[in-house]
């Protein structure tokens, strides 16, 4: 099998990224955001929680006179446009940049309400923010959203366990260009590392690795991206794999089907976090 191209386009937004994405939350040392990005990942997503592990790599890679090759992906949870506002800032301040590339409006479950939309659109006029995303647990909010002409990217919740957005979200793609619709970034790729805990996993069946995670996330054509959150180099390696071992064949992709659904029977709280 072939591996995933390294460069493409998210969506509408023009932005040319890697297929694996990497998060702020997680642990790994500098060294190894440093590596992924060596090896042509690109894009980092400063979100809600940040450890400075990322943010050092961030400030290097921007002092480094490559700050063109990086895209930067600025979350909020702000529900107030001028903590919006003031977020972003500080935001940019403690990475040492001037702009970042996409803003991300997270957790809304309904449309932003139109003062967060102002402020949002105002830092895009001060040339603070290139485009601008929408992260949602309500997955049905996101086609009625798709000719809206505010979101280029979305970002949602898709694993082998959680596959809701199958029916919800990538029907209303059929048909339409990359560059003629949202960018789509997934997140939660392990479900939380119950897809790579034996103890979860159904008998006589292989345990996935990380690396079998995001694999079967990025096998699906919609999906222009997905989030690794690495705790530590042998995390980073099995996400960087990936990318190397490319889209998973039928039979691999029934395998990660069966272990999810066991996974989703076995817990009784799948639906709560499946966002129904």
């Amino acid at each position: 099998m072939a591996a995933f191209p390294q460069r493409v386009s998210l969506g509408r937004s023009g932005l040319q990224v890697s297929k694996l994405g990497l998060g702020s939350s997680f642990k790994a040392p500098t060294s190894s955001y440093l590596e992924a990005f060596d090896r042509g990942v690109n894009y980092f997503y400063w979100g809600s929680i940040r450890r400075r592990e990322m943010g050092n790599a961030i400030r290097e890679i921007a002092s480094d006179g490559r700050r063109d090759d990086l895209v930067c992906m600025l979350q909020s949870y702000s529900r107030v446009g001028s903590l919006l506002t003031l977020f972003v800032e500080r935001g940019l301040r403690s990475l040492g940049l001037e702009r970042t590339d996409a803003l991300l409006l997270g957790w809304h479950n309904k449309p932003p309400s139109r003062g967060v939309l102002d402020a949002a659109l105002a830092l895009k006029e001060r040339g603070l923010v290139g485009s601008l995303g929408l992260s949602t647990h309500h997955r049905r909010l996101l086609p009625t959203l798709l000719d809206d002409g505010v979101f280029d990217i979305w970002h949602f919740r898709y694993n082998a366990v959680h596959r809701g957005a199958e029916r919800e979200v990538f029907p209303c793609l059929a048909g339409r260009d990359v560059i003629g619709r949202p960018g789509i970034v997934t997140y939660t790729t392990t479900r939380w590392g119950d897809l790579c805990n034996p103890d979860k996993t159904p008998p006589g069946e292989r345990t996935p690795t990380g690396t079998d995670c995001y694999r079967y996330s990025l096998t699906r054509p919609e999906v222009d991206l997905c989030l690794a959150g690495p705790d530590n180099p042998e995390h980073m390696k099995q996400a960087l794999e990936a990318l190397e071992l490319g889209p998973m064949d039928p039979g691999e992709l029934a395998w990660m089907q069966s272990v999810g659904e066991h996974i989703y029977r076995s817990s009784r709280t799948s639906s709560v976090m499946d966002g129904k």
